[in-house]
């Protein structure tokens, strides 16, 4: 895994804004990437003018909805009787795939839009979403919203590292767990959002029943 963060934080140092698009497009579909190596080491140069913060933002957003929108209409063309069978080749277990879609089946648009703010569940929507045929004009602006809100956070979380402590540069580990580290609180709200948006769901109507699309 190591070699893994080295491999993809060079792509963001020399690649620019095609690395970060690459790179968050592979994030948003079965490969696993974490935007926590991408997005912030962009921000950092950003921060010394290599780059902009829009610039940043913009590409990662992109590439997110590239990597969702492929993995989407992957799914809804595939159907999930193959993405059960051979899934687990990608890690993408049966348990995964199925709480994934009780998530989206429950709270619809909404849980597309809360889900790309989510550790784990982000990679994995797109698939259900594909499954179940929604509505690929709502799926698309939920996942711009979500996605654009989540690279936001990165970005800034990433121009901070670099005005706190610069040197986190050079190590893409310790950049990790930086960001960890003080998107906590941030993790916290979007859950506590989340919970105030499922209980709404949960009080107001029955959960949305998908056919099943085979």
């Amino acid at each position: 895994m190591h070699h893994l963060l080295e491999t993809w934080f060079t792509w963001v140092l020399t690649g620019g804004y095609t690395g970060i698009i690459v790179l968050m497009a592979m994030e948003s579909s079965i490969f696993p990437v974490p935007s926590e190596i991408v997005i912030p080491p962009a921000a950092f140069l950003a921060a010394q003018g290599k780059l902009s913060f829009t610039g940043v933002v913009l590409a990662g957003t992109l590439g997110s909805y590239l990597g969702s929108a492929i993995t989407y209409w992957a799914s809804r063309l595939i159907g999930r009787p193959l993405i059960i069978k051979y899934g687990r080749f990608v890690l993408l277990t049966p348990k995964k795939l199925e709480r994934a879609e009780r998530w989206l089946a429950r709270y619809e648009a909404g849980g597309i839009f809360f889900a790309r703010l989510l550790p784990v569940v982000r990679h994995l929507i797109s698939i259900p979403a594909g499954i179940v045929r929604m509505n690929f004009g709502l799926f698309s602006l939920m996942t711009i919203t979500g996605s654009a809100i989540w690279c936001y956070i990165l970005a800034y979380l990433g121009d901070k590292a670099y005005r706190v402590e610069p040197q986190l540069l050079t190590d893409p580990e310790a950049l990790v767990r930086f960001i960890h580290g003080q998107s906590t609180w941030i993790l916290v709200v979007v859950a506590v959002f989340a919970a105030l948006y499922i209980l709404s769901m949960r009080l107001s109507k029955p959960p949305q029943k998908y056919p099943d699309s085979g």
